[in-house]
C-alpha cells in the first residue's frame, strides 16, 4: 500500500470515529481513561481525545511529505493505538452508563420507594379511618353498604401495599447487609 492510499485510509478511520465521538464528544467523564503514555490531553471528555488525535494524523501528514521514515513509524503507530483506544471506549459507554448507577444510587431509590409506600400505608389508613367514622354516622343501610364496601377496596389497597412494604424492606435488609 502506498503512502497515499496508507493515508486516506487513516483518514477514513479517523472520519469514522469523529462521527462515533460526535453524540458524546462533550459528556464529561467520572475520571481521565485512558493512558498518560498513550494520549498527552488529561482531560474527562472525549473531544479532547479526540482532538490530539486529529492533531497526530496533522502531523503524520507532514512527516510523510517530508518523508522522515522512522517519525512516520512511530507516529502511525501511536494514532493507531490512539484511535483502538478511543474506539475501545466508545464500545463500552453502554457498560460504562451501567456503572454510573452505583449502589448507592440504587440504595437511594430503595429507600425513596419505600418512603412512598410508607406514605401510600398511612394515607391508606387514614382513608379507612374516615370511611369507619362515616360508617357510624351513615343513617340508611343503603349508605352503609357502600361505606362497607369502600372499605373492604381500601383494606385489599391496604394489605397489598404492606404486601409491597415488606418486600422493599427485605431488599433493603439484603442490600445493607451486603454493604
Amino acid at each position: 500500500m502506498n503512502r497515499h492510499h496508507f493515508l486516506q485510509a487513516l483518514e477514513h478511520q479517523l472520519a469514522l470515529l469523529a462521527q462515533a465521538v460526535a453524540p458524546l464528544a462533550d459528556r464529561p467523564l467520572a475520571y481521565s481513561r485512558f493512558d498518560r503514555q498513550l494520549f498527552q490531553s488529561h482531560g474527562t471528555r472525549l473531544r479532547d481525545y479526540l482532538s490530539e488525535v486529529e492533531q497526530n494524523f496533522q502531523s503524520l501528514r507532514h512527516l510523510v511529505t517530508e518523508n522522515r521514515t522512522e517519525r512516520v513509524a512511530f507516529m502511525t503507530e501511536k494514532l493507531v493505538a490512539q484511535i483502538g483506544a478511543l474506539q475501545r471506549e466508545l464500545s463500552t459507554q453502554a457498560l460504562r452508563r451501567q456503572e454510573e448507577k452505583t449502589p448507592v444510587a440504587i440504595a437511594s431509590d430503595l429507600y425513596q420507594k419505600l418512603a412512598e409506600h410508607q406514605d401510600y400505608e398511612r394515607r391508606l389508613n387514614l382513608m379507612i379511618q374516615d370511611r369507619e367514622s362515616q360508617l357510624d354516622r351513615a343513617a340508611t343501610l343503603s349508605a352503609q353498604q357502600q361505606l362497607q364496601r369502600e372499605i373492604a377496596a381500601l383494606e385489599g389497597r391496604l394489605a397489598r401495599c404492606r404486601q409491597a412494604l415488606a418486600r422493599l424492606e427485605r431488599q433493603v435488609e439484603r442490600r445493607e447487609q451486603g454493604q
